[in-house]
């Protein structure tokens, strides 16, 4: 897992950008578990920026006990999700060269952490309604 490229996606997620450390290292325990489909995603984001250091090139800023996603982070976090244009062929292919799609070739993106996070909150208030009736039932 990229630390810097996770950091950025992150903290894109929330609305302001802004977010406590608390929250910082629990979403990013939550995706570095999450199996070898975000791993491999941040290391090809990464690809596309070999040099990227979130500090020094001012896209987070530290303040107030956590971090903010400047707007220049914002762009180069656009920059690196852009899907490259595709190479300008000389003549068109030939379409029985073309593979069948393959599960590989054919994945839904990565859930945000936005859509995590309100998966865990909907769990969080169901169980909480079991114990609510279980406590009344008793």
């Amino acid at each position: 897992m990229n630390f810097q490229v996770t950091v950025l996606k992150v903290l894109v997620s929330y609305p302001d950008g802004f977010a406590v450390m608390e929250d910082i290292k629990r979403d990013m325990a939550i995706l570095a578990t999450s199996g070898r489909d975000w791993v491999e995603r941040t290391k090809r984001l990464a690809v596309r920026m070999p040099d990227l250091d979130i500090f020094s090139q001012g896209l987070i800023e530290r303040m107030n006990g956590g971090w903010r996603v400047t707007d220049k982070g914002r762009a180069v976090l656009e920059i690196m999700e852009a899907r490259p244009a595709p190479a300008q062929a000389t003549e068109l292919p030939d379409v029985r060269a073309v593979e069948e799609p393959t599960a590989a070739t054919t994945r839904s993106p990565m859930p945000s952490i936005a859509q995590v996070r309100r998966i865990r909150k909907r769990n969080r208030r169901q169980r909480a309604a079991i114990r609510l009736r279980q406590a009344a039932a008793s």
